[in-house]
C-alpha cells in the first residue's frame, strides 16, 4: 500500500499477505487500509453515500458495490480532505489526525502502562492491546476494542451490553442521514430489567420495543420465530450484573441489522447470486408498531377501522380528539375495581373479572415476572390480590408477567402473540345483561335472514319468469362445454388462506404494493411471516362479473402442474371477498419487457427464444399433455410472467375451457378475451377450439420479434403480409434483439407466426406441430395464406358501434360480449 510506512523498512505491499495490525512505528495514510487475516474485514478511510467528507471506519472487505461501514471512529469529526492519517499515538492510544496533525479522534485510554498495539480482527472487531516486554503481541491486555462502542449496526460475533447493578448500557446510534454518519436521533438498547427487551428511542422519547423476551424471541415481534432473526440470542452474566444481546452462526454468513437515519431496525443479508444487500426485515414497519400509537388502555389492530380501539371496560378519554384519528390521550376506565370502591352494597362488591385478548403484544413495563412450569393457574390470583395490577399474562416460556397501572403499545397480532387477561369490575361482564343482548342480536339476525332470503327468492323468480317468456330457458346454454364451476368442486388439497392474513402481508392491500390491474379486480405483492413473497389476486367487489371466472381458475389451476403454468398457493374466499394466491414473479409480466427498448435489449434474442419456447410447452401440455385438456383463450404478453431467471409462466385461467378428449370445436355466446389476440372465428362467432390458442401464440411470436405490439402489424406503413410478399421480412426485427448469426432461426419464427393465424382456423398448424417447426423438426414449412389481420375489416362484433381497426386497436382490453 503507497504511503503506509514502518521505520527502518521499504513499503509493505498488502497483495502479498493480509495487513491485521497496526504498530507505533506504524500509521496509515488516507490512500491505505489494513484488513484482518481471513481477508473478510478492511480498516481505512472512506466518504459514505455522496459526502466528499472521509472517515475511518471498517466494512466487509470483498463485497462489491458501495462502501457501507458498519463501525466509524471520527464520525462527529470528519475530515474535509485526503491528507488524514491513523496512527498509535505517543501516549498509546490509537488516534485519527488531519492535515496538521491534530487530533480528531481517539480511543482514549487512561494510564497506558507500556507501549500498544492495534488488531484487527477476523470478527471484525478491533483491539487496542497493551504489550509487554515480557509476553507475546496476542496476549497483551485488551485496552479498548471497538465492538464496545458500536455505531449504527450489529453483525454477527458483536454483543450489545447492559449492566443491571451499574445501569451502564451500550447503544447503537443512528447515522444522521445515509450520507452523513454523525449521531442521528435515534438509538437503540436492550432495556434488561425483568425481562429484556430491545428499545428503539427518538432522542428521550420511546419509539419502537421488541416487546419481552421469552428463550427463543422477542414475543412483541411479529413472525419472529422465521428465519430473518435466526442467531439472534440473549446472555445472562447474574454475577457481573451483564445482559448481552448476541448474534451468532453455525455457518459463517454475511448479516447486519442497522439502526437507520428514519429510526427503524432493519435486518440484511448479502445475497451473492444478486451481489447486493436485501432486506429480509423492518420495524417499525406499520403504524401499528409505533410505540403507543393507541394511548394508554388503547391496542392497535392494523386490519380494523379505525386501527386503534379501547380495551373492554374502557373508553376513549378524550372522543373528539379520538373521532378525529388523534388516539394518543388513550382509554379511561368506566368503572372502578372492587378494591378502589368505597360503597358496601353487595352488587357493586363482587370480584372483579379479566377479558381475555387473544394474540396481543404484550405491554410495555412488566412490574413484576416469575418463571415457572405450572404457575399459570395462579397468576390470577397474585393480580386480583393487588390492587394496582392491571393485566396479567401467561406465556409457557416466560412464566407469568403482571402490569399495574397504564397498560400501553399494545397491538393486536394475527400470528403469535400472548393472551392478555385485562382487569375489569364485575359489573362490565353482567351475564344476564349481556345474555339478553346475544339474544336479542340472535333474533334481529333472524329476521333480516329471512326477509334477505325471501327477497332473494321472489327476484330469481320474476328472472325466471321474464326468461322463460324470452323463450330462453334459465338454465339452458349454447356453449357445448359447461363452466368447470358448475361441476367441479374445489381441490381438497388446495390451502385456503385467511382474508386477514392476506390482507397483513399486503400491508392492507397498499396501493404502493400493487402489481396490476386487470378487468375483474387487482393483484397485489405481499409477504408471509415465513418470508414467501406472494402475488394476491383480489377479485373486485364491485365488479358486476368475474366471480364465475374466479371459481373456474381455482379449479383449472389447481389440477395443473407444469413449469411453464404459474403455480396456485391458495385462494381465500370470505362474504364478498375471492382471492387468489400464486407465486410471486419478480419481473413481472412480458409486456414489460416487450415493449421497452431498453429492456428488450437486455434480454437479447436468446433470451427471447427460450421465452418462445417456454410458452409454446406450456400451450401444448395445455391442449395434449395435462389431465385436463384445456383451451386457454385469452393469451397475451400480460398474461405471461417471468420468474427471476426469466422463464415465462402462463397466468389467468379465469376464461379458460375444459374440453373433451374427443371434441374439436365449442361454441359460446358470451365471447370473452382481448381484441389483437382473439381468432377471428371467436371474436365473431364464438367459435373456439385449440386452433384458437394457436392463432394467439402466433400473434405473441410476431410481438416478441418485432417489439411492436399487434396492432402495429396493419398500421405499420408497411404490413407483415406486404413484407412477407415483398421479401422484405427482416425489416419486421427488432433491432433491440437483431443478431445476425441467429437470423434465419427468428425468420423462421415469424414464418411460424404468420402460420400460426391464418385467417381460418384449418389452415393454421397444431400446438405440436408448432413446436417442431420452431425447432426445425419440420424442415419444409408451407406457405403462409393471408392473416385474418391484414385487408380486412372486422365488423360484426354483436351490437357494437365499435367497427374494425378503432376496435382493434384497442387490444389492451379484455372484452366480454353477450350473444342476443
Amino acid at each position: 500500500m503507497d504511503g503506509y510506512q514502518e521505520k527502518g523498512e521499504g513499503l509493505v505491499n498488502d497483495f502479498c499477505f493480509a495487513i491485521a495490525t497496526i504498530s507505533p512505528n506504524k500509521l496509515i495514510r488516507d490512500s491505505d487500509y489494513i484488513t484482518s487475516l481471513n481477508q473478510t474485514f478492511r480498516l481505512g478511510f472512506f466518504s459514505p453515500g455522496n459526502s466528499s467528507n472521509r472517515y475511518v471506519g471498517i466494512w466487509y472487505n470483498l463485497l462489491p458495490g458501495e462502501t457501507v461501514a458498519f463501525w466509524v471512529a471520527n464520525r462527529d469529526n470528519p475530515l474535509t480532505d485526503t491528507s488524514g492519517l491513523l496512527r498509535i499515538h505517543s501516549d498509546g492510544n490509537l488516534v485519527v489526525l488531519d492535515g496538521k496533525e491534530k487530533v480528531v479522534w481517539t480511543t482514549n485510554v487512561s494510564a497506558i502502562a507500556t507501549s500498544s498495539r492495534v488488531e484487527l480482527l477476523d470478527s471484525g472487531n478491533l483491539l487496542l492491546r497493551e504489550i509487554s516486554s515480557n509476553e507475546s503481541s496476542n496476549l497483551g491486555k485488551i485496552l479498548w476494542q471497538s465492538f464496545d462502542h458500536p455505531t449504527d449496526t450489529f453483525i454477527p460475533n458483536m454483543k450489545l451490553r447492559a449492566n443491571t447493578k451499574t445501569g451502564e448500557k451500550q447503544v447503537m446510534i443512528s447515522w444522521k442521514t445515509d450520507s452523513d454518519p454523525s449521531n442521528g436521533r435515534f438509538h437503540l438498547e436492550l432495556e434488561p430489567l425483568n425481562v429484556p427487551q430491545l428499545v428503539i428511542w427518538e432522542g428521550s422519547v420511546r419509539h419502537w420495543r421488541s416487546g419481552p423476551w421469552d428463550g427463543r424471541i422477542f414475543i412483541g415481534i411479529e413472525g419472529m420465530g422465521a428465519e430473518p432473526f435466526n442467531g439472534v440470542g440473549i446472555v445472562r452474566d447474574e454475577e457481573e450484573g451483564n445482559v448481552y444481546l448476541t448474534l451468532s452462526y453455525t455457518i459463517p454468513t454475511y448479516e447486519r441489522y442497522v439502526v437507520n437515519s428514519v429510526g427503524q431496525l432493519t435486518g440484511s443479508s448479502f445475497v451473492e447470486e444478486e451481489n447486493r444487500w436485501v432486506r429480509d426485515w423492518f420495524m417499525p414497519e406499520t403504524e401499528c408498531d409505533y410505540y403507543g400509537k393507541c394511548g394508554s388502555f388503547g391496542f392497535c389492530n392494523l386490519l380494523s377501522k379505525p386501527i386503534c380501539s379501547c380495551l373492554k371496560g374502557y373508553e376513549p378519554s378524550l372522543i373528539e380528539e379520538w373521532s378525529k384519528g388523534n388516539w394518543s390521550s388513550g382509554c379511561l376506565k368506566r368503572k372502578p375495581f372492587r378494591c378502589e370502591q368505597n360503597n358496601s352494597s353487595s352488587e357493586e362488591r363482587k370480584e372483579d373479572r379479566f377479558v381475555k385478548h387473544e394474540g396481543m403484544k404484550a405491554p410495555d413495563h412488566i412490574v413484576n415476572w416469575v418463571r415457572g412450569g405450572d404457575m399459570e393457574s395462579s397468576c390470577k390470583e397474585i393480580c386480583l390480590m393487588n390492587c394496582s395490577c392491571s393485566a396479567y399474562s401467561y406465556d409457557i416460556n416466560v412464566g407469568c408477567m403482571w402490569w399495574h397501572g397504564n397498560l400501553i403499545d399494545m397491538q393486536k397480532f394475527s400470528t403469535n402473540g400472548v393472551d392478555l387477561y385485562i382487569r375489569v369490575a364485575h359489573s362490565e361482564l353482567d351475564e344476564k345483561k349481556n345474555m339478553m343482548l346475544v339474544y336479542i342480536i340472535i333474533v334481529l339476525t333472524g329476521l333480516t335472514a329471512v326477509l334477505i332470503g325471501m327477497y332473494i327468492f321472489r327476484r330469481w323468480a320474476m328472472k325466471k319468469k321474464r326468461k322463460t317468456y324470452m323463450g330462453v330457458s334459465v338454465l339452458g346454454t349454447s356453449d357445448t362445454t359447461k363452466d368447470l364451476s358448475d361441476t367441479d368442486k374445489l381441490d381438497p388439497e388446495l390451502p385456503i388462506f385467511k382474508y386477514d392474513k392476506l390482507q397483513v402481508s399486503t400491508n392492507n392491500f397498499d396501493p404502493a404494493n400493487k402489481l396490476g390491474e386487470g378487468g375483474f379486480g387487482s393483484v397485489y405483492m405481499g409477504k408471509l411471516p415465513s418470508g414467501q413473497e406472494i402475488a394476491v389476486k383480489r377479485l373486485s367487489k364491485s365488479s358486476g362479473q368475474g366471480t364465475k371466472e374466479f371459481k373456474n381458475e381455482v379449479v383449472v389451476i389447481s389440477k395443473l402442474q407444469h413449469r411453464n403454468l404459474v403455480r396456485l398457493l391458495g385462494c381465500c374466499i370470505e362474504g364478498e371477498e375471492k382471492m387468489l394466491v400464486y407465486e410471486y414473479m419478480p419481473n413481472k409480466s412480458l409486456d414489460a419487457f416487450l415493449f421497452d427498448p431498453k429492456k428488450k435489449a437486455l434480454l437479447g434474442w436468446k433470451k427471447c427464444f427460450q421465452i418462445i419456447e417456454g410458452i409454446g410447452r406450456g400451450i401444448l401440455y395445455l391442449h395434449r399433455d395435462s389431465r385436463l385438456r384445456v383451451i386457454h383463450r385469452d393469451l397475451k404478453p400480460s398474461n405471461i410472467l417471468l420468474d427471476k431467471d426469466l422463464n415465462p409462466k402462463i397466468s389467468d385461467f379465469g376464461i379458460a375451457r375444459i374440453f373433451g378428449r374427443d371434441e374439436l370445436q365449442a361454441t359460446t355466446r358470451r365471447v370473452v378475451g382481448t381484441y389483437g389476440y382473439m381468432s377471428p372465428e371467436y371474436a365473431m362467432e364464438g367459435l373456439f377450439s385449440e386452433k384458437s390458442d394457436v392463432y394467439s401464440f402466433g400473434v405473441l411470436l410476431l410481438e416478441i420479434v418485432s417489439g411492436m405490439r399487434n396492432t402495429g402489424f396493419y398500421q405499420h406503413e408497411e404490413s407483415v403480409w406486404k413484407m412477407w410478399n415483398e421479401n422484405k421480412i427482416q425489416m419486421l426485427i427488432d433491432p433491440a434483439i437483431s443478431d445476425l448469426p441467429c437470423e434465419e432461426e427468428i425468420l423462421r419464427c415469424i414464418h411460424v407466426g404468420l402460420l400460426c393465424v391464418q385467417d381460418l382456423a384449418k389452415d393454421r398448424p397444431s400446438m405440436s406441430s408448432t413446436i417442431s417447426m420452431l425447432f426445425s423438426e419440420i424442415s419444409s414449412l408451407p406457405t403462409p395464406k393471408q392473416p385474418a389481420f391484414s385487408g380486412r375489416e372486422v365488423t360484426s362484433y354483436s351490437d357494437s358501434s365499435h367497427s374494425g381497426n378503432k376496435f382493434c386497436s384497442r387490444n389492451y382490453l379484455s372484452i366480454t360480449i353477450e350473444g342476443r
